[in-house]
């Protein structure tokens, strides 16, 4: 059971940090298309929207199998 966990909160962990890098301010999706943001703030609109979401809930999912983690290696 510790084997799954582990590789699951490596998968997740890969996840998150590739959904934060993708959602950090230089490199935005729009960036990622050669618009440029010119640093004025927009609401979360669309593909934006839902990486944030995702990037919640791959956080939460990281943190349960931390503590998930920790309680079974006990």
């Amino acid at each position: 059971m510790a084997t799954y966990l582990n590789i699951g909160l490596i998968l997740v962990s890969i996840a998150l940090i590739a959904s934060v890098i993708i959602q950090s301010k230089g490199a935005g999706l729009g960036g990622l298309t050669g618009a440029d943001s010119g640093g004025v703030f927009s609401a979360r609109r669309g593909i934006e929207k839902t990486l944030f979401k995702a990037t919640i809930g791959l956080s939460i999912t990281f943190f349960v199998l931390a503590i998930l983690t920790v309680m079974i290696s006990k």
